[in-house]
C-alpha cells in the first residue's frame, strides 16, 4: 500500500470516527432534552407538581373559609345555649315560637304562610 493511500485510509477512519461522535453527540443532546422535558412535565402536570399544589392552596382557603363560618356559627348556639339556661324570657321564645307552646287559657292563631307574590311584569310598550 502505498503511503497515499494509506494516508487516505487514515482520513476516511478519522471522518467516520468523527461522524460517530457527532451523531452520538447529537443523541446525548436529544436524550437530555426529552428527560428535561419529562421532569418539566411532571413538575408541571405530576401528582406534587405546581397545578396539584394550586388546587391543594385552594381546598385549603376554601376549608378556612368553612372553619371560620363554623366557628361562628358555633359562637352564636353557644349565647343561644347560655341565653337558654339563665333568661326565662328566651325559654318562653322558644317554646312559643319554634314549639308552638301557649299559657292556659291563651289561644293560639297559626296562619298559613303566603307566597310571596310574583313581580309586576314589565308594562308592554
Amino acid at each position: 500500500m502505498t503511503p497515499a493511500r494509506k494516508n487516505a485510509a487514515k482520513n476516511r477512519a478519522g471522518r467516520k470516527k468523527q461522524k460517530h461522535a457527532e451523531t452520538f453527540q447529537r443523541a446525548i443532546r436529544y436524550a437530555l432534552g426529552a428527560v428535561l422535558l419529562l421532569v418539566f412535565m411532571n413538575g408541571l402536570f405530576g401528582q406534587n407538581g405546581y397545578l396539584a399544589l394550586r388546587r391543594a392552596h385552594a381546598d385549603v382557603q376554601k376549608l378556612h373559609k368553612e372553619i371560620d363560618q363554623l366557628n361562628e356559627q358555633n359562637h352564636q348556639l353557644s349565647g343561644d345555649v347560655h341565653a337558654l339556661k339563665t333568661d326565662p324570657a328566651a325559654v318562653e321564645r322558644v317554646a312559643r315560637e319554634d314549639m308552638g307552646l301557649a299559657r292556659p287559657g291563651e289561644l293560639v292563631f297559626r296562619l298559613p304562610e303566603t307566597a310571596k307574590p310574583a313581580p309586576a311584569a314589565p308594562e308592554p310598550k
